[in-house]
């Protein structure tokens, strides 16, 4: 039988816990994102007149396109008729055995060649949650490093990097979580949030939820409170979103 690591979209980590976990001091430095387009080029676009649905239109921030679960905290806007989302999907590339046998890798690079899909997969994003005063995106290293910064600028919240450890210059706090295949940890400078700020979290794609849960607890222990998490892809079956403390889940994709 194979393992739940087989539809990861991550490779194993190398990463081996320290011998103990210390914040280190050092100067902060700021790092812009000259490489983003300005917050303009993100305007949101409407929906098309033909893909309206025929009932009550939802509050403001939520598409007629979702599908609420109050039981297991999943809103997606991949159960309805979204010609973005079946483009979209249609952009993600599957590649078998990848980086081992046994995987099938979610590639999300072929989305980013294309203009248009890219920008539909921001706009969706942006759409949820222009109007629900968030200011924190954090993004997970790597990939949630590409959605996160995009979504931050049009809905006029800070970004704050969620990385592995050593990669940050300055004084920080870290997150130790457990995957299916060993251990990983996360690391946020220290002062990147402040208390009751509202955050939303990041990442390409959610498997097993154990990525996600550790920048939950990251955040809240700075005193954050993670109003959701936000993905491109869920891995439906490995039923990672009950790993999420009750946190809200939004997907655009499920992948089988």
């Amino acid at each position: 039988m194979l393992s739940l690591s087989f539809l990861c979209s991550e490779p194993p980590s190398l990463y081996k816990p320290p011998q103990s976990i210390s914040d280190s001091s050092s100067r902060v430095s700021t790092h812009p994102f000259p490489f983003l387009p300005p917050p303009q080029s993100l305007r949101v676009t409407s929906a098309s007149p033909a893909n309206k649905l025929k009932t009550p239109r939802k509050p403001i921030g939520l598409s007629p396109f979702l599908h609420y679960s109050a039981s297991d905290f999943t809103m997606s806007a991949c159960n309805g008729e979204n010609p973005r989302i079946d483009d979209i999907k249609t952009k993600i590339r599957v590649v078998p055995n990848f980086p081992k046998p046994g995987i099938m890798f979610q590639d999300i690079t072929t989305l980013l060649l294309d203009p248009k899909a890219f920008k539909d997969t921001i706009d969706l994003f942006v759409e949820r949650y222009k109007d629900k005063n968030i200011s924190v995106v954090a993004g997970i290293e790597a990939r949630g490093f590409i959605f996160g910064p995009p979504i931050a600028l049009a809905i006029g919240a800070k970004f704050v990097p969620l990385r592995k450890p050593r990669k940050l210059p300055g004084e920080v706090i870290s997150e130790e979580y457990v995957l299916e295949y060993g251990r990983d940890c996360l690391e946020m400078h220290v002062g990147a949030v402040e208390r009751s700020e509202r955050a939303l979290v990041v990442d390409d794609l959610v498997a097993t939820g154990g990525t996600l849960c550790a920048a939950i607890n990251l955040l809240e222990r700075a005193g954050a409170e993670v109003v959701e998490c936000a993905c491109v892809i869920e891995l439906p079956d490995l039923k990672g979103r009950e790993r999420l403390k009750g946190k809200p889940l939004y997907i655009l994709v499920e992948a089988h």
